[in-house]
């Protein structure tokens, strides 16, 4: 069999010559659907054919492996004894920070397991695939969360290797933001570019490096925060099933699977410098819950046609009236809705973080971002779609002492979700990389390779 690899460039200026400009336009779609269709089997046994360099390859490493899987064994039995400590603080030093309190749901294992990620953990990047579809991607606006983690791990020194028998995960650097901005033609409904993509990719890095065939993927990582995100790693069975996805769309009735795949905060900001948090204290806050957003979704049609315009202490708008701040009507309130659109992520779950107001997570299989570590019932309330007409008495039904404690943990959680530049330990850069540590821990090479 003939393995043909189509570069991204070369694919960009193929659908570009025949499409001529190509814009971003968001589409719904069904994901079960690419599901079922899978890929052409041509495609599926180009990926997974061992090529003959690699075999060589891939014996002169397996030593390399040997060691990273037995350091890795330690790891585990030190996380493991760290958790038999239930106390509320951890026990280990730090001189930067100290995990403790009920928002963790174990301090301690936490603390040992970011320890052992720090000293431990390699990622190596993919060199190949050019510009803008790889190695790039969105800074600012709802999308940055996808495109400052690919632009740390290509110009920052944290967790990076460049010998690639030294990592433990392998990073796919390809922005789906930018797949949909430069690859999909509007209005078409056809995403076939979408899908040469992310399979001649696969095809290269497999036909290239012994990695991807020692593991079938399973110790490779993609990153995505844009809505198509599941939808575009379904094109390769491989990259769906076994491969960690670190997704903003972390919908389990789609696909996601928590003991593999990731949960991505979705962050929406505007310029570079860090928001202002915080609002008013607890006592000031004089409004129940708000919410203001457009009709996106049936989750959304369904709060809108309850509450808006029909409770003075649940405020819910479609847009927010003139003269009236957005920012400040969540520094005032003590609850903020944040109901799924589209898809199952918002980004006022970081805004209400930010602000200082409980965000009420309303929706039906979303895993929140960094759950293997927080616990998330402890300063946020989860509201199955089913009860949205009762918002009013399950918040009322929260005592003022345990909204204050709920309310004073959000300042605790907030260094957890920050976006700094250059990033700081236990920050949302640190915290998204231990989510893929985690799951690098729950995989052994070896046995994968015996089964």
């Amino acid at each position: 069999m003939i393995l043909v690899i189509v570069e991204a460039t070369t694919l960009f200026l193929h659908l570009q010559k025949k499409y001529g400009s190509l814009n971003h336009h968001k589409l719904q779609f069904s994901l079960s659907q690419i599901i079922k269709e899978g890929v052409d089997d041509e495609v599926q046994e180009t990926i997974t054919q061992q090529v003959g360099p690699n075999k060589t390859l891939f014996m002169s490493s397996s030593s390399h492996l040997e060691k990273l899987e037995a350091s890795l064994g330690r790891a585990r039995s030190s996380i493991r004894e760290a958790a038999k400590v239930r106390n509320k603080t951890s026990t280990h030093q730090d001189p930067d920070y100290v995990p403790r309190g009920p928002i963790y749901r174990n301090p301690n294992a936490f603390h040992r397991s970011y320890l052992e990620m720090e000293k431990l953990f390699k990622i190596y990047v993919y060199e190949e695939g050019q510009v803008p579809i790889f190695h790039d991607g969105p800074c600012f606006h709802m999308y940055l969360t996808e495109g400052r983690f690919i632009h740390e791990m290509e110009n920052g020194k944290l967790y990076r290797t460049t010998d690639p028998n030294q990592a433990l995960v392998y990073f796919l650097p390809f922005s789906v933001v930018r797949m949909v901005q430069f690859l999909y033609l509007p209005d078409t409904y056809d995403r076939n570019g979408l899908k040469l993509a992310v399979i001649d990719y696969i095809n290269l890095i497999a036909h290239k490096h012994p990695f991807w065939n020692r593991s079938l993927g399973a110790d490779h990582f993609m990153l995505s925060c844009h809505d198509w995100g599941p939808f575009t790693t379904a094109f390769v069975p491989h990259l769906f099933h076994k491969s960690i996805r670190v997704l903003c769309n972390a919908n389990t009735s789609e696909g996601f699977n928590p003991s593999k795949d990731a949960s991505l905060p979705e962050i929406k900001l505007l310029t570079p410098e860090i928001p202002r948090l915080g609002g008013q204290p607890p006592s000031k806050r004089s409004t129940l819950a708000f919410f203001a957003g457009g009709l996106h979704g049936h989750i959304r049609y369904l709060l809108l046609n309850e509450w808006k315009g029909k409770d003075q202490d649940v405020l819910v708008y479609e847009k927010v009236p003139h003269g009236v701040s957005y920012e400040e009507m969540m520094k005032s309130s003590k609850f903020c809705l944040c109901p799924s659109g589209y898809e199952v992520a918002s980004p006022r779950v970081v805004e209400a973080i930010y602000a200082e107001c409980v965000p009420v997570l309303i929706s039906d299989g979303y895993i929140p971002p960094f759950s293997d570590v927080l616990d998330w019932k402890s300063f946020s309330v989860q509201v199955p779609v089913k009860n949205i007409s009762d918002i009013k008495n399950i918040l009322m039904s929260i005592s003022n002492r345990q909204y204050l404690r709920m309310q004073r943990r959000l300042k605790q959680v907030q260094r957890h979700f920050l976006m700094n530049g250059p990033p700081k330990r236990y920050d949302v850069f640190h915290m998204i990389v231990h989510s893929i540590w985690l799951r690098r821990l729950n995989i052994r090479i070896q046995d994968l390779l015996s089964t």
